[in-house]
């Protein structure tokens, strides 16, 4: 499924959404440096919430394989951050990491074994639901990157939907995607660097590659994404890079494989 087909496939599944968009306001939120307890208990309550959960229902049943009624969702475990690459890393600003904290996601599954990844964002109103994904790779991918590098930082590269996990000097692949861009065996956090600046260094916010509206690249922190698909120009990927603005949540199947940097 493309970036659009998914953006399209948001949109003929809004009567689905939690109705969270009307209760905020569009002004985008920075989101946390770090996941703290707080933050985790505030993500777990919005995705335990009963619009949630009814919600949930109905996405696990969309595709006529049981019934709202049956689905029965459940969260399992505790929310875990998500890190995406950080755009201040591929700018060179000091100090910046590889990856910053984009959301955090709650595990759902359904009575038949369907399994979503809720994402939680902080919003204008607080912590919500902005998105429901298929699948389970944030949580696969958390605990592949714990047992691969103990201490490192699981992140995802979304132009090229490859995950990996960095820690001291070192950046090691966790999926195909990642390997393909960076070797089986890694490489060094100074050439992961070179590598992104090269791939998306004309891409950030505010160049005339983003501003050209084109796909791929780091998004502006100024509007609304769904899935893997931002609704404004210059991005490719999960959440907008630069902040996670008023998000519709939308009950939508995301594709896990979005379309790489053109």
């Amino acid at each position: 499924m493309t970036l659009r087909a998914t953006a399209a496939a948001a949109v003929l599944a809004a009567t689905t959404l939690l109705g969270l968009a009307a209760q905020a306001s569009a002004t985008p939120v920075p989101q946390p440096q770090a996941a703290t307890a707080e933050t985790r208990a505030a993500a777990a309550r919005a995705a335990g919430a009963p619009d949630t959960l009814a919600t949930l229902s109905r996405f696990f049943a969309r595709e006529g394989k049981i019934s709202p009624t049956a689905a029965q969702p459940r969260i399992e475990g505790e929310p875990i951050p998500v890190h995406h690459l950080s755009p201040d890393f591929v700018a060179g600003k000091p100090g910046a990491s590889v990856a910053r904290l984009e959301f955090l996601a709650s595990k759902a599954v359904s009575a038949d074994g369907q399994q979503a990844a809720l994402w939680t964002a902080r919003t204008a109103a607080g912590w919500q639901v902005v998105n429901i994904a298929t699948g389970d790779d944030e949580f696969r991918y958390a605990r592949m990157g714990a047992e691969k590098l103990p201490g490192g930082t699981v992140f995802r590269e979304p132009q090229i939907d490859a995950w990996y996990v960095a820690g001291g000097e070192r950046v090691l692949p966790l999926d195909e995607d990642a390997v393909a861009a960076v070797g089986a065996g890694g490489t060094t956090l100074g050439a992961y660097r070179a590598r992104v600046v090269t791939a998306y260094g004309d891409k950030l916010p505010g160049s005339a590659y983003a501003e050209g509206g084109k796909a791929g690249g780091f998004a502006e922190p100024s509007a609304a994404a769904v899935g893997d698909a931002p609704l404004i120009g210059g991005a490719a990927g999960a959440l907008a890079l630069g902040g996670v603005g008023v998000l519709a949540a939308a009950a939508v199947r995301r594709s896990r494989r979005p379309t790489a940097v053109a």
